[in-house]
């Protein structure tokens, strides 16, 4: 990394919740956002439901988003890497993201490293004890072949105003559940050490930050053996996000207006 580059996280824009006015008022947020940290941005990673819903047909996306849309092929094209990361409300995707914005696409955790610090970063979603349910679903229905097949053979206008209507009642339900539930309670916090733990077993390099999304709280969460684990929060009322600056990642806030 060259000073002063810095790597930004964030998770969880859920655009296009609650409503079509809400969801334009965080876009434009998230714009200013991007305008701004693209002046030191050595990479940036959005880690998971950036969209409350997005499903992607052959010919066809879901309407909306351009703003946000063209300030990431803009960045993307002044050659500053965008990394992009499936969530369970957008994990839908083909190949739009990566031809037509040149953003690089994971549906699963990946591994990187800057100065010696590595980085584990994932959305969350299934990952760790419990969550059975949603486990389950995602398994039999979200990446089941013939139930996505039948989804896309439905009509845009009948199937993303289901799939909406779904999410948003899905993202619901969650948002009552958004309470920290202690360190031997939080699946990533647990996933985290079993990684780490396996890793070191095997003799492979320690983790430095685990960094996710999914829970939408703003966590700073010290693990054995120097680790940490950072959830990044939201952009419904926090609006936070991660800058690692080469020696440490610290959570931001982006203002309201």
């Amino acid at each position: 990394m060259n000073t002063p580059a810095k790597i930004y996280f964030a998770s969880d824009f859920h655009l296009g919740s609650p409503n079509p006015k809400a969801s334009l008022e965080r876009e434009k947020l998230i714009v200013k956002w991007l305008d701004t940290i693209k002046k030191d941005a050595l990479e940036i990673f959005l880690v998971g439901d950036v969209f409350d819903f997005w499903f992607e047909y052959k010919q066809v996306i879901p309407k909306g988003f351009t703003r946000f849309q063209g300030k990431l092929a803009e960045i993307a094209d002044s050659g500053i890497p965008i990394h992009l990361f499936n969530g369970n409300h957008d994990l839908w995707g083909l190949e739009y993201f990566e031809k037509e914005l040149g953003i690089t696409v994971y549906k699963e955790p990946i591994i990187r490293t800057w100065n010696g610090k590595n980085f584990y970063i994932g959305h969350g979603d299934g990952l760790g004890p419990g969550d059975k349910t949603f486990k389950i679903i995602k398994k039999h229905l979200f990446l089941n072949p013939t139930a996505q097949w039948g989804f896309r053979n439905l009509h845009p206008d009948l199937g993303i105003g289901l799939a909406n209507a779904w999410s948003g009642k899905s993202r619901e339900v969650g948002e009552k559940k958004i309470i920290f539930l202690g360190n031997d309670r939080e699946w990533l916090v647990q996933y985290s050490m079993e990684v780490q733990k396996q890793r070191i077993e095997k003799g492979e390099q320690r983790i430095d930050f685990f960094v996710f999304g999914h829970r939408h709280l703003t966590l700073d969460i010290p693990l054995e053996n120097g680790a940490r684990y950072i959830n990044l929060g939201e952009w419904f009322k926090t609006r936070s996000y991660g800058v690692f600056d080469g020696e440490d990642i610290k959570h931001e806030y982006w203002p309201g207006s």
